[in-house]
């Protein structure tokens, strides 16, 4: 079964009006996609075998200082696969669980929008040909957008649902300069807009704790993020791993990473300058320890969200 309308964003955002904030304290993610389907949906990560105009040299080489594609990558996720394969495998892992299962085909690793469109666009439909597949969710850079692209996605949009996730990063131009990222805060501007123009669910990303952005840098940043018609924001910490540039940066002259404690209190003081209406997707990211230098807090995602629920609940509870 498909689940398809002509207008998902629509439909999303007056899902989170037709009932007020959950006890989550805030417009969580998991609530949200369950008043969208009328039953349980997964990501699955699919490596499609793309890279990145900041590696190949269209932009730059290296990507940026911090980034190790190894750090979210699953099991099943492998690049020498089809997409239908890594599906199935992904499938596979889910259904052990949860056997009635449907899934979003997750086009995670580097940038999934950067090739010609005849090849983009097969893997997408190859990927929503998979027994249970349901939408897609496309990962990708602000400057690997094209208006032949949005326009095929518009119509994508129509039939499917969809998400289009940009990696923000940061509002601060001078920061991404820093971490090599390739593009400026308008460049991300600028396709956020375009996307939300057709109609199409939209999310960012954003890193907290980039080298040289101070508390204070990272709350200014907090109602610009916000003033972005987006529809879904991720934020996660700052994490140094082995073998990136910036693990060598940091091992020459160490820079302060944030204890659990001090990122538990800027994330609450971040969403509190965030629209109520947006979606917040999640909060923290897991490397492999393997990979790890810092910061190590020795807890796993889910404790690390329940900590923050009980502090945003006591929190509320001083107002």
């Amino acid at each position: 079964m498909r689940f398809i309308s002509v207008c998902w964003a629509k439909i999303a955002k007056k899902s989170y009006f037709c009932k007020k904030m959950n006890e989550n304290l805030y417009n969580d993610f998991g609530s949200w996609i369950r008043r969208l389907f009328p039953y349980r949906v997964q990501k699955i990560g699919v490596d499609a075998g793309f890279t990145c105009p900041n590696r190949d040299g269209t932009i730059s080489s290296g990507g940026c200082i911090y980034c190790d594609n190894r750090t979210f990558s699953p099991a099943y996720c492998n690049n020498k696969l089809s997409v239908s394969q890594q599906l199935e495998r992904g499938k596979q892992f889910f259904a052990r669980k949860y056997p009635e299962m449907k899934y979003l085909a997750y086009f995670q690793a580097f940038t999934n929008t950067y090739g010609s469109i005849e090849h983009i666009k097969s893997l997408y439909e190859e990927a929503l040909q998979v027994k249970d597949v349901v939408g897609i969710v496309i990962g990708t850079r602000p400057d690997c957008i094209s208006d032949e692209l949005l326009d095929y996605l518009e119509g994508l949009n129509r039939q499917t649902f969809l998400i289009v996730e940009y990696g923000i990063e940061s509002a601060n131009d001078n920061t991404l300069r820093r971490i090599n990222r390739g593009h400026d805060f308008n460049c991300s501007r600028r396709a956020v807009e375009k996307t939300h123009e057709r109609g199409i669910l939209t999310g960012g990303h954003i890193i907290l704790g980039l080298p040289g952005e101070d508390k204070e840098e990272i709350l200014r940043q907090a109602p610009i993020i916000s003033s972005l018609p987006l529809d879904i924001l991720k934020i996660h910490q700052m994490q140094i791993i082995r073998g990136t540039r910036l693990a060598a940066e940091y091992q020459e002259h160490p820079f302060h990473v944030f204890s659990v404690d001090e990122y538990i209190d800027l994330v609450i003081r971040y969403i509190s300058l965030l629209r109520k209406d947006l979606v917040l997707e999640r909060f923290v990211s897991q490397s492999p320890e393997e990979l790890l230098i810092a910061p190590k807090w020795g807890i796993k995602n889910y404790e690390f969200t329940n900590l923050l629920r009980k502090r945003l609940s006591e929190y509320q509870k001083l107002l």
